[in-house]
């Protein structure tokens, strides 16, 4: 059995509920319609897992969690749901938060390498077709071959200009790569960056341990993403917390299950990872989802509807709290019904009706219990949080983010040699070679013609010189023979 002060006090129905930090790697889904208090519910797990000394990371899509740098303020709502429950040691208080932002405007940059992020989430960015995936890994592999590292997008865009000048060379070793296909990455590479793409690629590149943290009194650090601008660009988005995640997979031990999380991660407005995302990344990230919990991480997908979630992912979330939902429209009618057939059911309960009478602040609450066998769904009334609910001002952010240990460390970017320095290294190099060889070849034709000797004057006669001697010679023997004629005549008439 389970120690009861190691439970998370979730709220209060027929029964108290509550979450076992030992089961929370079994991963969660917190899903309801716009404005039924999911996100006040995302703040108060935060704070959870961050007093029991487990770290946190989570996007904050309409910058109200930043409150959590901040302690709530007495509000007579608060009081009159807390004279309702019993919540064990509430007190308002701020929680220890480190504000990361791809833009670097509300908190550190958090960036990644080219390299890192890999061919399969890249070309998910690029929304490439199969052509071009296939293109683009021919790519990566010929970086791998030339030794060129990819840390930002200059540096794809002078790998993708090699590929395009070597292509028949390419296409020899690994397929045909069309010139087409190498001119479509190139341009959905400028739409990227139109979407303000350079900002994530780069170095320093985020260090796992950096949102693995806890503080000096051994409280989870809450990571806090501003994704209030990232969101208008989802594909980037949805990309960088896949990202995150699949590092988490790749780099952490396993620890098979822990008493409590080593890291629990809310994925916020989780159907832009599932919208039109190819059968390749779905399978991808069912495969983090299923064996990412033996690495001590949770996963909490955060949604307007539990359909949004694919089939094999949502299986694998074994804690819910359902808040309120609509149901005017067919689909929303259907939402109904598979969210309320997911639960193990209450007798004293119509879960399809009740899921559309909550109101604010309540929520359909399942959680595994011993063993992992999922508990009977319970309707709840939510605790309240303890620090702000609402976002802070300019002037507590930057105080908070003045203050955060990871100051200095990724506030500057570093640009060492890689790819599109040793490239066009090459092209210079190559450049100067050809203008070199062309002086020779030019030196050469000039010292070959100064050897030359001078042109001879031809013995043969043009055909004008033979007419003229030949008339002057005819003239000649006439003048002659006249003369010689004239001499004789007189000599003989004497």
């Amino acid at each position: 059995m389970s120690d009861s002060s190691s439970l998370i006090y979730l709220g209060d129905g027929s029964a108290p509920s509550s979450l076992n930090p030992r089961y929370c790697n079994r991963h969660g889904l917190i899903a309801g319609a716009t404005g039924t208090g999911k996100t006040v519910t995302l703040q108060v797990l935060a704070e959870s897992f961050s007093k029991i000394g487990v770290p946190v990371f989570l996007a904050d899509v309409k910058g109200d969690l930043s409150g959590l740098a901040q302690p709530i303020s007495p509000h007579p709502k608060i009081d009159e749901r807390l004279a309702k429950m019993n919540v064990p040691d509430y007190r308002p208080r701020p929680f220890p938060v480190i504000f990361w932002d791809v833009f670097g405007d509300q908190g550190h940059p958090i960036r990644t390498t080219i390299s890192e992020i890999g061919p399969l989430l890249l070309a998910n960015l690029l929304e490439l077709n199969d052509t071009q995936e296939g293109v683009l890994n021919v790519a990566f592999r010929a970086a791998d071959e030339e030794g060129l590292l990819l840390f930002d997008l200059k540096d794809l865009r002078a790998l993708l200009t090699y590929v395009a000048e070597n292509r028949e060379q390419l296409s020899a070793q690994y397929g045909h790569v069309s010139s087409a296909s190498v001119a479509a990455i190139q341009r959905r590479l400028l739409v990227l960056e139109t979407q303000g793409a350079e900002h994530f690629f780069g170095e320093p590149a985020l260090q796992l341990a950096d949102i693995m943290r806890t503080d000096l009194s051994g409280s989870g650090i809450i990571n806090v993403l501003a994704a209030d601008k990232l969101i208008h660009s989802p594909r980037l988005y949805s990309t960088l917390l896949l990202w995150l995640l699949s590092e988490l997979f790749e780099e952490l031990p396993e620890v098979g299950d822990p008493d409590k999380p080593r890291l629990v991660f809310f994925f916020d407005e989780a159907h832009l990872l599932f919208d039109q995302a190819p059968k390749a990344l779905l399978q991808k990230v069912e495969q983090v989802v299923r064996l990412i919990r033996s690495k001590g991480v949770s996963v909490f997908f955060v949604t307007q509807n539990p359909l949004d979630v694919p089939e094999d992912v949502l299986g694998q979330l074994g804690n819910r709290v359902q808040h309120a939902l609509r149901a005017f429209t067919p689909r929303e009618q259907k939402a109904v019904r598979s969210a309320a057939q997911t639960f193990r059911q209450n007798p004293e309960l119509d879960t399809e009706t009740v899921i559309t009478e909550l109101g604010v602040g309540e929520a359909l609450i399942s959680t595994l219990q011993e063993k992992g066998v999922p508990g009977i769904v319970q309707r709840c009334l939510l605790r309240p949080p303890e620090s702000q609910i609402g976002p802070i001002t300019a002037e507590q952010r930057e105080q908070v983010r003045t203050r955060s240990p990871m100051t200095g460390k990724y506030d500057q970017t570093i640009d060492r040699e890689s790819a599109f320095e040793r490239l066009q290294q090459r092209a210079e190099q190559a450049a100067a070679e050809a203008a070199q060889a062309e002086q020779k070849a030019a030196a050469a034709k000039e010292q070959a013609k100064a050897k030359k000797p001078a042109k001879r004057r031809s013995n043969r006669q043009s055909i004008w010189e033979a007419m003229g001697k030949s008339v002057a010679r005819s003239i000649g023997s006439q003048l002659g023979r006249q003369i010689i004629r004239g001499v004789l005549g007189s000599m003989t008439k004497r």
